[in-house]
């Protein structure tokens, strides 16, 4: 019997599809907001653009996009498909500092829904 491993590949696509079915799950159950989940897609989906656009542009030397908008692309809710985009583009995966402040940004922003959640599902 031979033992796979899960590789940095597999996490990439893992995690952001079991974060977005998690959200698919409580919107089902009434726990959050069907927009909550719209606009985590909506952000991922900017999110992989972005980073498709910058790799394009890194590779042909032309303008770049910032640090900065993709680290406020993945605060706002694009983390999913930036650590998709990460994985599956090889793109901003291997800068140290980079990731330092991508990761902490995804904290920061599963923080602020679990407030909301918490908040919403108090509310009932």
């Amino acid at each position: 019997m031979a033992f796979t491993t899960l590789n940095a590949l597999d996490l990439g696509v893992f995690i952001p599809i079991l974060f977005v079915a998690l959200l698919g799950v409580l919107v089902a159950c009434g726990y959050m907001s069907s927009y909550v989940l719209m606009g985590y897609c909506a952000m991922s989906a900017i999110a992989y653009s972005l980073y498709a656009w910058d790799k394009r542009a890194a590779q042909a030397s032309r303008w770049r996009i910032s640090e900065r908008n993709l680290h406020l692309v993945a605060l706002l809710g694009g983390w999913p498909g930036a650590i998709f985009a990460q994985q599956r583009l090889r793109h901003k995966s291997q800068k140290l500092s980079f990731r330092v402040i991508f990761y902490s940004t995804v904290l920061i922003n599963v923080a602020l829904l679990i407030a909301y959640g918490w908040r919403q599902f108090w509310a009932f």
